[in-house]
């Protein structure tokens, strides 16, 4: 897999971006939304997320993009966020980490997690941050990586009615 900061936001890489969201979403990944969901269900979502990018946006754009591609396309990616603080400027929110379907088990989410700590410390950053869903056994595998958790709000993700879930916080420092 090669990993790409801020690729060229190409027609082609959205749609395949916005296809490997709504596969993971399906496969029941934990990126915003509940399955089922087609890749029209997303695309607000995703014009919103992509603008903020470098790759979508332009130079100024506060958010970074890291892909991961392989003969097939997009195989994995995950937004760097910028947290909109001058007082943290020093750390990044890590958002909608994913691995399309058809490569989880090959070790590519520790591949992308990898490259963002490269790439985040290639931009002068000391710490990544990001959430993650409870009662999902996610948040063992960014313990895994080397995030430690720093939070929690009970409750606060709503799953379906009767399944509400805590949203972890998890911290690396770099």
């Amino acid at each position: 897999m090669r990993f790409v900061l801020d690729p060229e936001m190409t027609p082609e890489l959205f749609e395949d971006l916005l296809t490997c969201w709504a596969e993971v979403t399906n496969e029941d990944g934990a990126v915003g939304f509940v399955p089922p969901v087609t890749p029209e269900d997303i695309r607000p979502t995703a014009d919103r997320t992509f603008a903020r990018t470098r790759s979508g946006g332009g130079p100024a754009a506060p958010d970074r993009l890291l892909a991961g591609f392989d003969d097939d396309g997009v195989g994995a990616w995950l937004i760097l966020g910028d947290n909109g603080s001058g007082l943290r400027t020093h750390w990044r929110w890590v958002l909608r980490v994913m691995v399309r379907p058809k490569h989880q088990g090959r070790g590519y989410g520790r591949a992308l997690l990898r490259a963002a700590d490269d790439a985040a410390r290639s931009l002068g950053l000391e710490a990544l941050q990001l959430t993650c869903r409870g009662g999902t056994g996610v948040d063992r595998f960014y313990a895994s990586v080397g995030y430690r958790e720093v939070g929690r709000v009970p409750r606060s993700i709503r799953v379906a009615p009767g399944d509400d879930r805590d949203e972890i916080y998890m911290l690396k420092w770099l």
